[in-house]
């Protein structure tokens, strides 16, 4: 078996693992408790939040505990919007953005926002001089993911950021759920940062919105104070251990990671670019850690399927889209409908061996000469 869809979701670290059971064994108390087992299981969140602040370059009153990243997005979008209304409601997000950010913002429009795409150039970037142009004196909300979970595009973030400095009433929130762990980047004029562990051998099912101190929102989920008054519900101690735990690893072990996960990216790329059907969408500015290619004429489930015959696992696009549709984000880059319909992503980890990429490779070898022998291409 050969797994290479780590962009959706990453196999949970022995060691994260192991500390989320033992934790879950010792601290069992609600943390909200005014008892002595209360008290404790209290004091280990704030030690473990504090940690992840420092990590992060943050303060840990801007830490606020989520399900996930799809909350957090949630939370980002509508707690902006329904905060700040009085100030505008012109909202701008980019075109390669995950499905938790349009439906919110597709939400806000519903409730009379306006939103709006900010185009990307021919390199994946998001135009940074059409999005100046765009901004207005109502714009309240700026949402561009750090990278995508396509095509694995790095925004230039601090550049965006120090831009929106400059508009007091507009806020810039970023999805950094595909690069929290993977690549560094400098968040210090983010307002909102998306953080999801099971992208970076975390747990599912948890993730924390960073909101910084000179922004408010407005809860989506209420009941009382819990770790912060911007998100109720009983903090769950063993998870924020176990946040710390992956987070702690994957920023220690981050340049290593990285530097192993690109050879191993340039090799298949390099591999790839010999059929003459085969497209590489990806750009100059993409990560290693994703590669997305197209093959000209065959939809994009017929090669995931053909692959797992071979029980090799890849992804046509963002887990969360419907299956048989186009990829809204290579549409976005290439313009071009065949290629969005015929796109595969393979995403790669520190955890693929080489000998998993020469697998991989052969099958799919395999599956186009097969293709070119039925004529299909």
């Amino acid at each position: 078996m050969v797994y290479l869809d780590y962009a959706a979701s990453s196999k949970v670290d022995e060691e994260v693992i192991d500390t989320f059971v033992n934790t879950t064994r010792k601290y069992f108390a609600n943390p909200n408790s005014n008892h002595k087992l209360g008290l404790e299981a209290k004091e280990l969140i704030d030690k473990c939040t504090n940690n992840i602040a420092n990590k992060l370059h943050i303060l840990k009153e801007e830490i606020i505990y989520t399900s996930g990243a799809s909350e957090s997005n949630n939370l980002a979008i509508k707690g902006i919007c329904e905060r700040y209304k009085n100030y505008g409601k012109h909202i701008l997000i980019s075109s390669l953005e995950h499905n938790s950010i349009v439906a919110s913002a597709t939400i806000m429009q519903e409730q009379g926002f306006e939103v709006e795409l900010i185009p990307i150039d021919k390199n994946g970037f998001v135009d940074i001089e059409a999005l100046e142009k765009m901004i207005r004196d109502d714009t309240i909300l700026v949402s561009i993911c750090s990278v995508d979970s396509e095509i694995g595009i790095k925004q230039p973030i601090e550049k965006i950021g120090k831009i929106l400095k400059k508009y007091s009433n507009c806020f810039f929130h970023t999805d950094a759920s595909q690069a929290i762990g993977k690549v560094d980047i400098d968040y210090k004029d983010a307002d909102l940062i998306t953080i999801t562990p099971h992208k970076f051998y975390g747990l599912t099912g948890f993730g924390m919105l960073v909101k910084k101190n000179n922004v408010s929102l407005k809860p989506q989920i209420n009941g009382g104070r819990s770790t912060t008054v911007f998100r109720s519900g009983t903090p769950e101690v063993a998870n924020i251990v176990a946040l710390d735990k992956a987070l702690s690893i994957s920023l220690d072990k981050l340049d290593e990671r990285y530097k192993y996960v690109k050879e191993l990216s340039d090799k298949i790329k390099e591999r790839l670019k010999i059929y003459k059907n085969v497209y590489i969408n990806n750009t100059g500015n993409s990560v290693p850690y994703i590669i997305n290619f197209s093959v000209k004429k065959i939809k994009s489930l017929d090669i995931q399927k053909a692959l797992e015959n071979y029980q090799i696992y890849v992804s046509t696009k963002i887990s969360c889209c419907p299956i048989n549709t186009p990829s809204k984000l290579v549409y976005a880059l290439t313009k071009d409908k065949n290629l969005s319909s015929s796109s595969v992503r393979v995403s790669l980890s520190h955890l693929t061996t080489e000998q998993e990429v020469d697998e991989f490779l052969e099958a799919f070898d395999k599956i186009y000469r097969e293709c070119e022998i039925n004529g299909k291409i």
